[in-house]
C-alpha cells in the first residue's frame, strides 16, 4: 500500500500483543528533542491502552555514542526478558541489536535515518527510508512516524485533546529535526503550533505564561526560541531536560527546570561563540574543500551549533569533533545538495559507526585514523 509506512500497522500489532501479554515494555529512544518527544508519545499511547512501560532510556551520545549502545544495554539488563522499542535511532546499530537479542530483547525500530548497507536484524523495522517502502513522503521525523502509528493503536479512541496534544510533540520535532516543511510535516507543524499556545502540558504552558516569550512575535519565532532552550544538555537520572519538562506534573515544577535551561543558555552562547573563533582562525591558513577540526576541550554538547553555523557560513560540509582518550566523536553539517551520509559510506572503514541524514549526521572512530579519515572524505569530495 503506497498510503502506509511499511511495517507501520506490524509495529503496531506487536505493541497491541505486548500490552495484551503484559510483557515488560522497554523504550530506548535518542536524547534530541525528535527522539524525546516520541518517546513521550510512545509511552502516553500505550499508557492510554492500559499498558504501561516499565524503563526507558536515553544514551548520553558523548560518552555512549549514538544510538543503542552496549552500555545502555548494560543498564537495561535486567529488564529482559522485554520489548524493546528503539525510537529515533537503531537503524545503523547492528551489533547492538544481536546483542540485544542475546540478552533477551525482542527489538522493533522504529527510525527515519539514512538506511546503511542493510538492515538491522531486529523483529520488525520502521523507517520509511527502507527498501520496498512505497509510503510517498520520505522526510517524517521519528515523531511524526510514532504520531502515526499512536493513530492506528488508539483508533476510536483518538481524542481532539489526545491528537493536539501529540501533535504539539510532532510540531517541536519535525521543526528541531529541520524536517522538509512540505506534505504531512506542513499539516504537522500547522495544528501543532496551534495547539502550542493552548497546550495542558506545564512545561510547555510555563513558555507561554511567563515573560520569557514576550520579544517574540510569531508562532515560528517563539517556537524557535522554545527550541534553542530545549536544546541545552542538561541531564538528572539519564533523563534529558526536555523528557523532564514535557512530563513535569505542574507549572512550579516546569518553572524550575525552564529557569535552569535559561541560565545554562546563556553560558552555551558564550562557549559556542568560542568554539567557532577557535576553528576559523585555524582554518584561515589552509583551502581545504571541508573543515575538519576537533579537540580535546570542545563541548560535545554544542559541536551540532557549530558545524551548523560553520557549514552555514563557509558553505562547506563541516566535520567537527570532540577528541576523548582513544576515540573521537563527531558531528556533521552540510550545505544543501550534499549528502554526508553517502560521503562517509566511502570512506566508512576509518570508523566504528555513523549515520543520520544527509544534512545532518555524525560518526564515532578511533583517534589513529582521523587523518585517514580526512583524507579520505576530501579525495571523494573532491570527485
Amino acid at each position: 500500500m503506497e498510503n502506509e509506512i511499511k511495517n507501520l500497522r506490524k509495529a503496531a500489532s506487536r505493541i497491541k500483543k505486548a500490552i495484551e501479554d503484559k510483557e515488560r515494555i522497554v523504550i530506548y529512544g535518542d536524547a534530541d528533542l525528535d527522539g524525546v518527544t516520541s518517546v513521550i508519545i510512545l509511552r502516553e499511547t500505550i499508557k492510554n491502552l492500559g499498558g504501561e512501560t516499565s524503563a526507558i532510556y536515553f544514551p548520553d551520545r558523548e560518552s555512549e555514542g549514538y544510538g543503542i549502545s552496549t552500555e545502555g544495554l548494560e543498564h537495561l539488563k535486567s529488564f529482559s526478558p522485554a520489548f524493546l522499542v528503539a525510537l529515533d535511532c537503531g537503524i545503523g546499530n547492528f551489533k547492538e541489536i544481536k546483542l540485544a537479542k542475546k540478552i533477551g530483547f525482542k527489538v522493533i525500530v522504529i527510525d527515519h535515518h539514512e538506511i546503511l548497507d542493510k538492515l538491522p536484524e531486529a523483529e520488525i523495522v520502521v523507517d520509511p527510508k527502507q527498501k520496498g517502502d512505497k509510503y510517498y513522503f520520505k522526510g517524517l521525523a521519528t515523531a511524526g512516524i510514532v504520531f502515526k502509528l499512536s493513530e492506528i493503536l488508539l483508533n476510536n479512541i483518538f481524542t481532539e485533546n489526545l491528537r493536539e496534544n501529540f501533535l504539539e510533540l510532532v510540531a517541536l520535532a519535525t521543526l528541531a529535526d529541520m524536517m522538509p516543511r512540505e506534505n504531512e510535516n506542513e499539516s504537522f507543524i500547522e495544528g501543532g503550533l496551534f495547539a502550542l499556545e493552548n497546550s495542558w502540558r506545564p512545561g510547555i504552558k510555563i513558555f507561554f505564561t511567563t515573560d520569557y516569550l514576550r520579544d517574540y512575535l510569531t508562532p515560528g519565532q517563539k517556537v524557535s526560541k522554545m527550541i534553542s532552550i530545549l536544546n541545552v544538555r542538561d541531564v538528572e537520572n539519564k533523563l534529558p531536560a526536555s523528557f523532564r519538562l514535557f512530563t513535569s506534573q505542574s507549572l512550579a515544577e516546569a518553572e524550575k527546570i525552564l529557569e535552569k535551561l535559561i541560565e545554562k543558555s546563556e553560558k552555551r552562547r558564550e562557549k559556542i561563540n568560542e568554539i567557532i573563533k577557535e576553528i576559523e582562525e585555524r582554518i584561515q591558513k589552509g583551502k581545504e574543500c571541508i573543515i575538519f577540526e576537533g579537540d580535546t576541550n570542545f563541548d560535545f554538547t554544542l559541536i551540532s551549533v557549530v558545524a551548523s553555523i560553520l557549514s552555514q557560513k563557509f558553505e562547506k560540509p563541516a566535520f567537527i569533533y570532540k577528541k576523548l582518550k582513544e576515540e573521537s566523536q563527531g558531528t556533521v553539517r552540510v550545505p544543501a545538495g550534499i549528502d554526508s551520509v553517502s560521503l562517509m559510506k566511502k570512506c566508512k572503514k576509518y570508523l566504528t559507526s555513523y549515520g543520520g541524514h544527509q544534512q545532518a549526521s555524525g560518526f564515532r572512530l578511533k583517534n589513529e585514523n582521523l587523518e585517514k579519515f580526512k583524507k579520505c572524505l576530501i579525495s571523494h569530495f573532491k570527485k
